[in-house]
């Protein structure tokens, strides 16, 4: 068992911005797009595109909004082309970030997200500067009344996840990106409602800021890169001090 991050909790407890502002559903068919144009529309053959109809569903997608989404990546219906794109950023006390984007038109972007990045002190990375400080992973965060710590990490570890965080109750479940549906499946059939799904870049380690204005700076930042629309997520290597509330 691995340590909790701080800022995750915080995070939770502020609620997700993409909830607030309403447009999960929005970026979930942009993904679901991508991956049925790049894999093809049968979501047995396709598993990146199996986990974005997953995540659709956990997020209460009506069905036609998936289908229409499906249709529109393999071409069945006129739509938007997606380009992803990664950028690696820093953030004001040598935190690192890492931005994952689908946009229709990069050159619109980029402008927008390093204007966010420049009017609070952040700015672009160099290609690997950023990236290599950070692992792909599946997290699955579920409550943690629904299931003792232990059972859960027999059929955690069984299915193929590698660590478990437990905090403020919520269970955090970390799986290789190749194992990551099979954990996924297993907490599912098991009756275990999740919180939160996805494949995102874990930091391999922390940047502890102690400053409290720095600190709230870094939190704004991260806030207003996650509120541009063209944004999936977003992952750090921000650690508030024991002393920093941001509550």
């Amino acid at each position: 068992m691995s340590g909790h991050s701080k800022w995750a909790t915080i995070r939770r407890k502020k609620g997700a911005i993409d909830a607030k502002r309403g447009a999960i559903f929005t970026r979930i068919a942009r993904e679901i797009s991508v991956a049925a144009k790049e894999g093809g529309g049968d979501q047995d053959a396709n598993p990146r595109l199996r986990m974005a109809v997953t995540k659709a569903k956990a997020s209460n997608m009506p069905k036609d909004n998936i289908e229409r989404a499906i249709k529109k990546g393999t071409g069945g219906l006129e739509g938007m082309v997606y380009e992803e794109c990664l950028y690696e950023c820093y953030a004001p006390g040598g935190v690192a970030i890492m931005v994952d984007v689908l946009t229709d038109k990069k050159s619109r972007t980029t402008p927008e997200i390093k204007s966010i990045l420049t009017k609070l002190g952040g700015s672009l990375a160099n290609s690997g500067a950023v990236s290599r400080l950070f692992e792909r992973k599946g997290q699955l965060v579920l409550k943690s009344d629904q299931i003792s710590e232990e059972a859960l990490f027999d059929l955690a570890l069984g299915a193929g996840a590698e660590d478990i965080q437990a905090a403020d109750g919520v269970y955090t479940v970390l799986t290789p990106p190749n194992e990551y549906e099979a954990v996924q499946s297993a907490l599912t059939a098991k009756g275990l409602s999740m919180e939160e799904t996805e494949i995102k870049y874990i930091p391999m380690t922390t940047v502890e800021v102690n400053d409290k204005d720095t600190a709230e700076k870094i939190m704004k930042l991260i806030e207003n890169l996650e509120a541009n629309d063209d944004v999936q997520g977003v992952s750090s290597n921000f650690e508030p001090g024991e002393g920093i509330d941001l509550d």
